[in-house]
């Protein structure tokens, strides 16, 4: 008789060196500087009462459930892009409860059992657990440093097999901030329309750019040759992850895009996840978490500009980062970079991500987060740049 649960849950359970030790440290109540917070409700940003306020109204207790999600939750998405100079309909817009939840209907719309995805490499590691959840496998292509950080094209032109049916981006990536490049997505539409393949990219950081480039690509669903989809919610782009409100815009050709949706439709009508109230609350929790976001510019800034002035001059640097909410720190390879996190941990209480929990093909890194308060991150780097 075989095992009663699925192969999906088939994880290893142990957890690895740097959490028994962080644990340990926490059950003994030491302070930790920890430079890896991400979640912006636990990072001493300012929430405006605005956003509560937003559920005060009768609308939210009354549930007319619509698979795409409602009518006046998908025009204020569609009017966050417009307000951005990007032309989006609400008709190319399905709400999903958060950013995992829409890969999971995209890989249910596009993938059979045992079909693929190809990811980039590194990035943020997710992409297994939810690709096996839906019975797919994945796939890396690379991301290579020159300088700045973009796709290994030649590569990836060469990955493709039949059983694959997607290319995901990460636009820009987590952890190494790259945007995607015109030069790179026209790559990308022409491989994937010669191919049947669909181009899915994850967007949630998109309005986190330190700095103007015209060459960047703000929306991937803008393209017109092969099927494509953008995801953002607003965990990021207001900074409430409690609130649980994605969607998926559908590009690309006509027939094509109108298919999609309607498979889509079908998927979401299964599970009807996202909650009546935050639909009801999304056009003021858009308008209002902009203050939030305004916040969180502002912090990665000031952090990003803190940490390449802590490191100057020392055997430590930050890789090149257009956008996002993290930074790459490159130490000496006199060890290994979990060392480098084991000890700082173990010896400074600073606590910083290995490059190789993002896949990372080579050492040595260490990934800090950008939104860490700021007297935080800036001790966490006076003590990291003590160990260089």
């Amino acid at each position: 008789m075989g095992p009663i649960f699925s192969t999906r849950l088939e994880w290893e359970p142990v957890p690895n060196r740097l959490t028994q030790l962080l644990r340990g440290k926490r059950r003994a109540a030491e302070p930790i500087l920890d430079l890896t917070e991400s979640n912006p409700t636990r990072a001493g940003l300012e929430y405006p009462p605005k956003i509560v306020e937003s559920f005060a109204g009768n609308d939210v207790l009354h549930y007319d459930p619509d698979p795409r999600g409602s009518s006046p939750a998908r025009h204020a998405v569609a009017q966050y892009y417009n307000a951005r100079g990007l032309s989006v309909e609400p008709a190319q817009i399905l709400l999903t409860a958060s950013t995992s939840e829409a890969y999971a209907y995209l890989f249910k719309l596009l993938c059979n059992p045992g079909d693929e995805v190809l990811v980039p490499r590194p990035s943020y590691p997710l992409f297994e657990f939810l690709a096996r959840m839906e019975s797919v496998s994945i796939r890396q292509y690379p991301l290579v440093y020159q300088g700045g950080w973009g796709i290994d094209l030649e590569t990836l032109e060469q990955m493709p097999n039949d059983r694959t049916r997607a290319i995901v981006v990460v636009n820009p990536n987590n952890p190494t901030g790259s945007f995607l490049k015109r030069s790179e997505l026209k790559v990308l539409e022409r491989l994937c329309a010669t191919r049947g393949l669909a181009l899915i990219s994850d967007e949630v950081f998109a309005d986190y750019a330190f700095a103007p480039d015209a060459e960047r690509i703000g929306m991937v669903a803008a393209v017109e040759d092969c099927l494509a989809f953008s995801l953002s919610g607003l965990s990021k782009v207001a900074g409430l992850p409690q609130m649980k409100l994605g969607w998926i815009v559908a590009g690309g050709p006509d027939p094509l895009r109108r298919q999609a949706l309607e498979g889509l439709e079908w998927i979401a009508d299964t599970y009807l996840s996202v909650s009546a109230p935050v639909q009801c609350a999304a056009a003021r929790l858009l308008r209002f978490g902009e203050e939030v976001a305004e916040q969180i510019r502002v912090r990665t800034a000031q952090n990003l500009a803190s940490a390449r002035t802590c490191l100057e001059g020392s055997a430590g640097g930050i890789l090149a980062v257009e956008g996002g909410w993290y930074c790459v720190i490159r130490v000496p390879v006199t060890r290994g970079e979990e060392e480098w996190a084991l000890e700082l941990l173990d010896l400074d209480n600073v606590l910083l991500q290995p490059g190789f929990f993002y896949d990372f093909e080579t050492e040595a890194y260490l990934v800090a987060s950008l939104l860490t308060n700021p007297a935080d991150f800036t001790e966490g780097l006076r003590r990291l740049r003590g160990r260089l």
